[in-house]
This record gives structure tokens, C-alpha cells and sequence, in this order.
């Protein structure tokens, strides 16, 4: 049977608090970008196809979903923070927050400039729609596989 890990310095739970705001801030970028840059190319398109708008709206959902990767990790860390953690329990959480969090973000900025492409493409040529939703699926699994490995880490963690 394994000894419980030793009580690490007052200092360590800040490593695992910027886990998990690096987790939300950076996945919410992400987001934010995914969102922005698709809904301009909603925006220009909807001007010469108004009825494509609603099919035109799935990148910005796709670009929701990597903050809520963000948001799934920083609860789980601030769930198994405590005061006297190790500090080899708070780089596992500071890792778990930087692999979902940017993955987040190379995720939302591929999912941004792929939905403003897509939809700006569908609007002349409606063939490509099925084309743009398998890009913004590898895409989004870019967020996905960082989720994992950030679940891996954080539960690895010791309590």
C-alpha cells in the first residue's frame, strides 16, 4: 500500500487555480474567435441567401462546445484543489488546464476560419456544406483530444 503524497508548500494550489483558469480563459478565446469570425461570414452571406441561415449557424454551436471542454476541466480541478496539495498535484492541474485550454484555442481558431470559409462557400455553391461540416469536425475534435488528455492528468492527480 502506497504512502499518501506529502503536503506540498502553501504556494502550490496556485498552480492548480491557474490550471483551471487557464482551462476557461483560453478555450473561452477560442470560442469567442470561432463565434466571431464565423458569424461575420453568417453576416455577409446572409445577404445574398437569407433562407441559409439557420443551416449556416453550426460552426458558432461547434465553437460553443470548446468553452464547455474549458468549463468541464476547470470545475473537475477546482473540485480536487486543496490547501495542503502536493505541488506534484497542482502541475498535473496547471497541465490539465494548459492542454484543454489550448487545444481550446487552436480549435476555435480552426473552427472560426473554416465556418467563415464554409458558409460563405455554401452560399454559392451548396454541395459544399457537407465538405465544410466534416472540416469543422477534425476541427473540433482538435478541442476533444486536449479534453482527454486533461481528464487523464487531473485524475491522476493525487487528493
Amino acid at each position: 500500500m502506497s504512502s499518501p503524497p506529502p503536503a506540498g508548500p502553501e504556494y502550490a494550489p496556485f498552480f492548480s487555480a491557474m490550471g483551471a483558469a487557464s482551462a476557461m480563459v483560453f478555450s473561452a478565446l477560442g470560442a469567442a474567435y470561432g463565434t466571431a469570425k464565423s458569424g461575420t461570414g453568417i453576416a455577409a452571406m446572409s445577404v445574398m441567401r437569407p433562407e441559409l441561415i439557420m443551416k449556416s449557424v453550426v460552426p458558432v454551436v461547434m465553437a460553443g462546445i470548446v468553452a464547455i471542454y474549458g468549463v468541464v476541466i476547470a470545475v473537475l480541478i477546482s473540485q480536487r484543489m486543496a490547501w495542503n496539495m502536493s505541488l506534484f498535484a497542482a502541475f498535473l492541474h496547471l497541465g490539465a488546464g494548459l492542454s484543454v485550454g489550448l487545444s481550446g484555442l487552436a480549435a476555435g481558431f480552426a473552427i472560426g476560419i473554416v465556418g467563415d470559409a464554409g458558409v460563405r462557400g455554401t452560399a454559392q455553391q451548396p454541395k459544399l456544406f457537407v465538405g465544410m461540416i466534416l472540416i469543422l469536425i477534425f476541427a473540433e475534435v482538435l478541442g476533444l483530444y486536449g479534453l482527454i488528455t486533461g481528464l487523464v492528468l487531473a485524475i491522476k492527480a493525487p487528493n
